[in-house]
């Protein structure tokens, strides 16, 4: 379980400190959370939602998640904290020795946690449907995200299609390792990637209350979700997502 600490004191902590979000599963603090879970890597973590100000003068970021270690720079994008996490584990394996294969985990890696993908796809797909008051995120919500995403109509309605077209590759490669006799998308072993897919997934089908404690406005934020896309959301992505959290994730979340 996730030890939470106020901004003075993982200031004050050597190791590795880490910012999240807090209240809801963001994606990435998930990832990042599951990550460092996998590795062995110790750390104590604070809530952005609840000390802003105090986060953004002592890291200079104001999103998360953030990775602090020590006194180096703090790292806050989604490749950053892998490397860091490799570095720092005994035992480094959410990367493959392989230079093909560590290149496949960073291409889609960057298709599902970076811009464009299917976490910044989906946000814009919630926004826009925000915005035109057809669920997705409360228009209050909508209209702040839509302001750092860049949102128009029409990039929501592109953003749609994005999701789509994701989710469709993603089924189609989880299914050929299958046929291949592997339950990960690369190789015969987990890698982030997985870890990313199964995290990244919340934003289409949260995990049961039970497992995922979040406020309802939320829950049917996420849970919006139009007939392609539903179509789309094959259940292959479905089980692996489960799997991944059975066998490698803290169940349930702490927020």
């Amino acid at each position: 379980m996730v030890e939470f600490v106020s901004v003075e004191e993982a200031k004050s902590r050597s190791g590795l400190r880490v910012v999240m979000v807090g209240m809801v599963p963001s994606p990435w603090g998930e990832a990042a959370k599951g990550i460092l879970r996998v590795e062995g890597v110790p750390y104590v973590a604070t809530r952005l939602s609840t000390e802003m100000k105090a986060v953004v003068d002592w890291t200079g970021e104001n999103s998360a998640p953030i990775a602090v270690y020590e006194n180096e720079k703090p790292r806050s994008g989604w490749a950053e904290i892998l490397l860091l996490s490799q570095r720092l584990s005994a035992a480094p394996s959410l990367l493959p020795l392989d230079c093909e294969q560590r290149a496949l985990v960073f291409g889609l890696g960057h298709e599902i946690c970076g811009e464009d993908g299917l976490g910044w796809a989906r946000r814009l797909q919630g926004i826009h449907a925000g915005m035109s008051g057809e669920g997705g995120f409360p228009k209050p919500v909508a209209q702040y995200l839509g302001e750092k995403y860049g949102y128009r109509p029409e990039i929501g309605e592109a953003a749609s299609r994005r999701v789509v077209d994701l989710l469709r590759m993603f089924s189609a490669r989880l299914t050929a390792q299958q046929d291949a006799g592997s339950r990960y998308l690369v190789g015969d072993n987990l890698t982030a990637a997985d870890i990313y897919l199964a995290t990244f997934l919340a934003l289409l089908a949260p995990l049961p209350p039970e497992q995922c404690d979040i406020p309802a406005e939320f829950r049917a934020a996420f849970e919006t979700i139009d007939d392609t896309t539903r179509e789309a959301l094959a259940p292959v992505l479905l089980e692996h997502r489960d799997e991944i959290y059975r066998r490698h994730l803290e169940l349930p979340l702490t927020l």
